[in-house]
């Protein structure tokens, strides 16, 4: 029982250092392009947690948990693959839609996480489990509606739930990984992922931005990407994909709370309503007890 309370506290906190990274991210774009922005980010992760173990080594201190080895070789491929896949698809869709629209459909990641969850990885999904999902996905829904003219579905909307597709494999494929190095993960994950995007983002014809902002990029990856991540995984060990994703999916909340805090911008009637709605299916994950299997 303790190590699923710890399990849930490891994802509130990949959620929080998550969310810090979307105010902060506002910011910074004013000064990095954005396909630059997500590779630099990816980057700060994996060399962030590369200079943690390296340290780690030096300080005498064994890993917690054992290092990769060839029987994950394809999921760790697929991971990255699909970590470089997803944004793609994202830009694309965000190219082809309106912003009001990729907002509302990227919310189905939670669902796609769940559904390949249960039907690939024949994972445990209770009806409460279910139900809370259901509160979340709303929630999440009702967070990011600007408007009823908002929401069309068109090609950009289909590229968009790709990218949700993409990031379900991803969960699933990462929660296969999840009994071993965290912190190997995430390297792997933040530099080849990170290096697939910066090429991308040099045929874009993007530059790297000032020396200072690179350097601000990478340690905000560190924090809200390789610090998030990793406990992101410490969580699925003992959670679950489906029901990480769901705790994590606070994220959009807890970053509108930074903003407020951060960028000085107020509530409004459709965050509390969410809010309220978010609370509800949090109470009932909380809840949830594994099935005996």
């Amino acid at each position: 029982m303790k190590s699923k309370q710890t399990a849930t506290l490891y994802a509130i906190l990949a959620a929080a250092l998550y969310a810090v990274n979307i105010p902060l991210s506002k910011l910074l774009l004013c000064r990095v392009d954005a396909t630059m922005m997500a590779a630099l980010l990816y980057l700060g992760a994996g060399l962030g947690l590369m200079l943690y173990r390296a340290a780690e080594k030096f300080l005498g201190r064994p890993s917690a948990r054992e290092p990769l080895t060839k029987r994950e070789l394809p999921y760790t491929v697929s991971m990255v693959v699909l970590d470089i896949a997803a944004p793609i698809l994202l830009m694309a869709g965000i190219a082809r839609t309106s912003s009001g629209n990729v907002s509302l459909l990227n919310n189905f990641e939670i669902v796609a996480t769940s559904i390949i969850a249960l039907a690939i990885f024949h994972e445990t999904i209770s009806k409460k489990l279910w139900c809370a999902i259901f509160l979340v996905t709303l929630a999440s829904a009702i967070l990011s509606f600007e408007s009823a003219d908002a929401f069309t579905f068109n090609t950009g909307s289909l590229l968009v739930l790709g990218a949700c597709l993409c990031w379900g494999f991803e969960n699933n494929c990462t929660k296969m990984l999840s009994g071993k190095s965290s912190v190997e993960i995430v390297t792997i994950k933040g530099c080849f992922s990170g290096l697939g995007s910066l090429l991308i983002a040099f045929s874009l014809g993007e530059r790297l931005p000032a020396a200072k902002w690179v350097f601000a990029v990478l340690l905000l990856g560190f924090v809200s990407y390789g610090l998030s991540i990793n406990f992101y995984i410490l969580a699925q060990k003992d959670l679950g994909a489906a029901k990480t994703s769901a705790y994590y999916s606070i994220a959009p909340f807890l970053g509108v709370a930074f903003s407020m805090l951060l960028l000085g911008e107020r509530p409004t009637i459709q965050f509390c309503t969410a809010l309220v709605i978010m609370v509800l299916g949090t109470v009932l994950m909380t809840a949830d007890q594994p099935q005996a299997q």
